[in-house]
């Protein structure tokens, strides 16, 4: 008898913040709150991805790590896009004075 949480409550977790994420990318100009939602999404990717190796693992009877190497890759990535983004950010704030997506549609020189 398992005692642990279903596999739905955590894909439905995962799908919550991955939404949340999605309507925080398409509706906030906030350049740094459109990264935050980012980051947001790959967490909720990255929770899935766990889950449903603990699910397969439960299911064979062995263990079974791609899941968490799936996991690492994201997060290695997510670590990479923060660097560049937060410095791409900095140039532009440096040279436009505003953060503002919507001020900063025309890539103008």
């Amino acid at each position: 008898m398992d005692l642990g949480i279903p596999l739905t409550h955590y894909l439905l977790v995962s799908a919550i913040l991955f939404t949340m994420g999605a309507l925080g990318v398409l509706i906030r100009r906030n350049a740094l709150i459109v990264f935050m939602s980012i980051e947001l999404m790959l967490n909720a990717a990255n929770l899935a991805f766990v889950a449903f190796a603990r699910s397969f693992e439960q299911t064979t009877g062995q263990p079974v790590f791609t899941g968490q190497l799936f996991v690492f890759f994201v997060i290695a990535v997510a670590a990479a896009e923060v660097a560049v983004g937060l410095a791409l950010i900095v140039a532009i704030f440096r040279t436009k004075q505003t953060i503002d997506v919507d001020q900063l549609s025309s890539m103008k020189g």
